[in-house]
């Protein structure tokens, strides 16, 4: 059977301990135990120690080749580690019964341009022994209105939405979701996050990457952090945050980004349209510094790090690895 993968987004929390507190006791249902992979002579996976809990959103985060899609092809059976223990459900991913409980929606997921949207769907429901109504799941993608459009004929992100239909159509109880909101434009992303809220809501478990920190912030109950093949962070999305106690600054100035970057203190600085953001750990003597060089800088904006900054500060630190 043709496998189409889809990755969840995340549910945000109320308060973060009774987060923790109902994560913590519930059981494992997606693991990696000392897991390594390898493609010839290049380590994707080594050592990696990872859990997913029941009714729990998990975002794995990490920069482009880090080791998020070869983890959740490992998790989904496709491929086999080197050595080392994956679970789905306590047993072996390619476990059919396992198959049955679990919806997948990956980047490289490829499906017929000429059948139509509906289709797909009432196709990909016959894999399982209970399912969706078509109509509940159409609703639930935002595809109402596109059932009767053949595939080919859709926008990139009407295709992602397709593609997150045919993940959900079997009521998995575990549902990956890889880079979901590619493509799609802000109001189709926020729906998406709603329904991913409501598929927690009813005791389902997500398993998300996404390079879209914003989307790991509002959604993840846990963030684990991959980079050159290992966990080097994890936590809840306030504990990650709390690993970078930096500071942002924002302004317009005449300075050059080389100049800026000279000045002690200074992490990295970006260009965002007229203005500069800079990143630092601490802002106060940078600032005095800025306005001694610049009389007329403006613009000036001051906030803390948030997880963007966290993810930076965390995946630089481990730069020079391979």
């Amino acid at each position: 059977m043709t496998a189409t993968i889809a990755e969840p987004t995340m549910q945000p929390q109320t308060t973060q301990p009774q987060t923790t507190q109902r994560v913590t006791a519930a059981p494992t249902v997606a693991s990696l135990a000392g897991v390594n992979k390898n493609y010839g002579e290049v380590r994707a996976l080594s050592g990696v120690d990872f859990k997913v809990r029941a009714g729990e959103v998990v975002a794995l985060l990490g920069p482009n080749g880090a080791g998020k899609t070869t983890a959740v092809k490992l998790l989904l059976g496709l491929m086999q580690p080197n050595s080392g223990k994956v679970r789905i459900f306590g047993a072996d991913p390619t476990n059919p019964e396992n198959r049955l409980r679990t919806g997948a929606m990956l980047q490289v997921g490829r499906v017929p341009e000429t059948l139509r949207v509906r289709e797909h769907i009432d196709l990909f429901s016959t894999y399982y022994r209970k399912h969706l109504p078509v109509a509940e799941v159409l609703a639930a993608a935002g595809l109402e209105k596109l059932s009767d459009r053949k595939f080919g004929d859709l926008s990139g992100g009407q295709k992602q939405r397709v593609l997150f239909a045919l993940a959900i159509c079997g009521d998995p109880d575990l549902l990956f979701l890889d880079e979901p909101t590619v493509g799609l434009d802000v109001e189709a992303r926020r729906m998406l996050w709603d329904e991913i809220r409501r598929l927690v809501s009813r005791g389902k478990t997500v398993l998300l990457t996404t390079h879209y920190l914003q989307e790991a912030d509002a959604l993840a109950d846990r963030i684990a952090v991959i980079n050159q093949g290992k966990i080097i962070a994890e936590g809840t999305p306030s504990e990650i945050k709390a690993q970078t106690s930096g500071k942002k600054i924002r302004c317009v100035t005449s300075l050059s980004l080389e100049v800026l970057r000279r000045i002690p203190g200074v992490r990295e600085v970006f260009e965002d349209r007229e203005a500069v953001e800079i990143h630092a750990t601490e802002a106060e003597a940078i600032v005095r510094e800025l306005l001694s060089r610049d009389a007329g800088l403006t613009g000036l904006e001051i906030s803390s790090a948030g997880l963007e900054e966290a993810f930076l500060a965390l995946t630089q630190d481990t730069a020079g690895l391979t």
